[in-house]
């Protein structure tokens, strides 16, 4: 495990969200659908939250090695300024980005307790950004329930169990990707 990565929740300040949340917002449905059946990350407690995926590790035991997605070149314009903002406390002259999606829970869903427990998912940081919420979104990291605003960047503790649950009447949208420094040495090295 990465002795940077927080044990708990790791808040990173405000970032600026506005033209990524209002392109969000523009997605139409059958953007949503398609791209949900086209992703990589199927896994039984993600439940019915849908995602985008803009990029990925190319093998769940490396997070050294990831690609675009086919999404990625027309989004990366409004993606990698809200990551550069939501990182900027970590320091990293090179950070890198293996994995960046979105996620959208409906009214009701929810996301089953849960760990990350593939190995590439121990090294980098994992970042939340809500792009739209409601006071109903309750989040569990690190022992405790949460409640993430709108437009703030949070790190969470992905390798302790986890849920997620939105009993609130609008979608839950949360950029979240995975970030780790290019200079940090590796735990192989």
């Amino acid at each position: 495990m990465n002795p940077a990565k927080t044990t708990t929740v790791r808040p990173l300040g405000r970032v600026d969200i506005a033209a990524l949340a209002a392109a969000v917002r523009a997605i139409p449905e059958a953007v949503w659908d398609a791209e949900n059946a086209a992703k990589p990350n199927k896994f039984d407690a993600l439940d019915a939250t849908r995602h985008i995926v803009f990029r990925f590790i190319n093998d769940p035991r490396d997070w050294r090695v990831s690609h675009d997605r086919p999404a990625w070149a027309a989004w990366r314009a409004l993606l990698e300024p809200v990551l550069a903002q939501a990182v900027q406390p970590y320091g990293y002259a090179r950070p890198v980005f293996p994995r960046v999606m979105l996620a959208r829970m409906a009214p009701g869903g929810v996301i089953h307790p849960h760990i990350d427990a593939n190995p590439a998912a121990k090294w980098p940081h994992k970042i939340h950004v809500p792009l739209a919420t409601n006071p109903q979104v309750v989040s569990f990291f690190g022992g405790a329930a949460h409640h993430f605003p709108e437009g703030t960047a949070v790190e969470v503790n992905n390798l302790g169990p986890h849920w997620v649950r939105n009993l609130g009447a609008t979608d839950r949208v949360h950029l979240i990707f995975e970030v780790f420094d290019l200079d940090q040495p590796g735990p192989t090295q």
